[in-house]
């Protein structure tokens, strides 16, 4: 689709004019891409809380909960390996597609499937996101989508706004968690209310799916000799990614869902109330993003992911031993504040060093 009036033909124009119209304007790709994360991100936001729930009411041990979410971090970490060697020679486009079926699949599996061993497989072969956030087969080919939609000086303001919808959408997500809860009202089980959850979250992959179609084919033909390896930025990104690991290794024991399982088993907190709690800590999170990006221009990228999560790891300590509810979700809710405000500029910073080969010095942008 052409958007601007020199794009089209002469013999169009005159055509538009006697029918006094003018050419549609075009929707840029990333606003696609925006949609389909605020979508997947929904899914994510309910699907996080309900299922430790779901676990329990199948009848399984907080251990066996713990370990399929285990299985489905790992098996995320390995799908996003395969994607990055796919993608240096396939269409993004098509591997968000592919993504898309594998989330729905994954939906309409864990609504059919009892069985301990068939879930943690769809656990590790699936798109079920036990943190609900950007820890996702989706999140690096969006990231490289994006990078190419926006210049260098709008980088960390476009992720910031990327992020900003993901969390918004994922708070709306948690609230929606409660839905189980309300159909009970209508005289439908527990158990099978939470099905349909899973139901929606596949029907959110199939709206995905349609976003992801209208971004454009955009292969680059590139030599082997140029896909072996990431340049000057290859040191920096294998020690990023060790850094990242660490501390990913260290969110793991705290991702939503086990959050919510040591909510619900310690305090006996409702999923009413655990839907409303995640709302609020996502609202905080998302706000925090666009500071993050402002704070990024005053004082550079590094020393924003530095100065933010400091604080917000020590304030998770102090939750882990209050005694009471008001003072851990209070404690929770100042952390989600702070805590993802290294997510936007992370992403700017990486992506720096992919496409322009920057060799470990700091950027204000």
């Amino acid at each position: 689709m052409r958007s601007r009036l020199w794009d089209w033909r002469p013999e169009e124009v005159h055509e538009r004019q006697k029918l006094g119209t003018r050419p549609a304007p075009e929707i840029r790709p990333a606003t696609y891409l925006f949609a389909a994360r605020a979508l997947r991100d929904f899914g994510d936001g309910f699907v996080a809380i309900l299922l430790p729930v779901y676990l329990l009411a199948l009848g399984f041990s907080p251990l066996q909960i713990g370990i399929i979410a285990t299985a489905s971090l790992f098996g995320s970490a390995l799908l996003t390996i395969a994607v990055g060697l796919l993608g240096v020679w396939r269409d993004l486009r098509q591997l968000l597609l592919a993504a898309t079926g594998l989330m729905i699949a994954t939906g309409i599996a864990m609504a059919m499937v009892h069985e301990y061993a068939l879930l943690l497989v769809i656990a590790f072969v699936g798109t079920i996101n036990p943190s609900a956030g950007s820890v996702s087969v989706f999140v690096p080919l969006e990231h490289a989508a994006l990078t190419r939609e926006v210049t260098d000086a709008e980088r960390t303001k476009m992720f910031a706004r990327y992020s900003l919808v993901g969390v918004l959408a994922s708070a709306v997500g948690a609230l929606a968690a409660a839905m189980p809860d309300f159909m009970g009202t209508l005289g439908l089980d527990r158990l099978t209310a939470i099905k349909l959850m899973f139901v929606l979250y596949a029907l959110v992959g199939v709206i995905g799916g349609l976003l992801y179609a209208r971004i454009p084919r955009r292969r680059r033909a590139i030599g082997p000799e140029e896909a072996s390896a990431l340049g000057p930025s290859r040191a920096i990104v294998f020690k990023l990614a060790a850094l990242f690991s660490l501390d990913a290794f260290a969110g793991g024991f705290v991702v939503q869902s086990l959050l919510a399982l040591w909510l619900f088993e310690r305090f006996d907190l409702s999923l009413a109330a655990a839907g409303m709690f995640f709302f609020w800590s996502g609202v905080l999170s998302a706000f925090s993003f666009p500071v993050a990006a402002w704070l990024s221009r005053h004082i550079g990228l590094i020393n924003t992911m530095v100065f933010t999560h400091i604080p917000s790891s020590i304030l998770l300590m102090m939750a882990a031993f209050a005694p009471t509810l008001p003072l851990a979700l209070a404690l929770l809710l100042i952390r989600a504040a702070l805590s993802q405000m290294d997510v936007p500029t992370r992403s700017s910073y990486v992506m720096a060093c992919v496409f322009h080969g920057m060799v470990g010095t700091d950027s204000t942008g």
